[in-house]
């Protein structure tokens, strides 16, 4: 499994929104200054996240952009799929090589659906409440009291 530049942005991108979720719409601009992702790339994947239901686009000039639910009712698991697709395909590319001896093939299918079951499990129980709880924890860990 590979994450790209899309995957990580547009997590990130999401977890901007879900730091700031109740304030109203947040202007592309800002999500690309505090996160410094290029600004048309953004736009590009705010789109594809808006189309997978995962954020609202407001117009106008009190518009931006807002997560279409809470927080703790979107998984990573939800972003990653929105923006990078299944994240191990269910099938190999290479089913026209049969071998032989196809428990060799089963065993190694078996071992990647395996692991798929294992990750989407992890990233489906993780949420953008649970990136901004982690994140206010490091906080709290950082600061000295005298």
């Amino acid at each position: 499994m590979r994450i790209s530049s899309k995957g990580e942005y547009g997590l990130r991108a999401l977890f901007d929104l879900a730091q700031r979720y109740g304030e109203g719409p947040i202007q592309s601009r800002d999500i690309h200054t505090r996160q410094g992702i290029d600004e048309n790339y953004l736009n590009q994947i705010l789109i594809l996240l808006r189309k997978a239901g995962l954020i609202e686009s407001l117009r106008g000039p009190q518009g931006g952009h807002r997560l279409a639910r809470p927080p703790e009712k979107i998984s990573i698991l939800d972003a990653l799929t929105a923006l990078e697709g299944p994240l191990l395909p269910t099938d190999t590319l290479h089913d026209n090589l049969a071998p032989i001896d196809s428990t060799d093939r089963d065993l190694i299918r078996e071992v990647w659906c395996e692991t798929r079951d294992v990750l989407q499990h992890q990233l489906a129980g993780l949420t953008l409440e649970d990136l901004c709880q982690r994140k206010q924890q490091r906080k709290d860990e950082l600061m000295y009291y005298i």
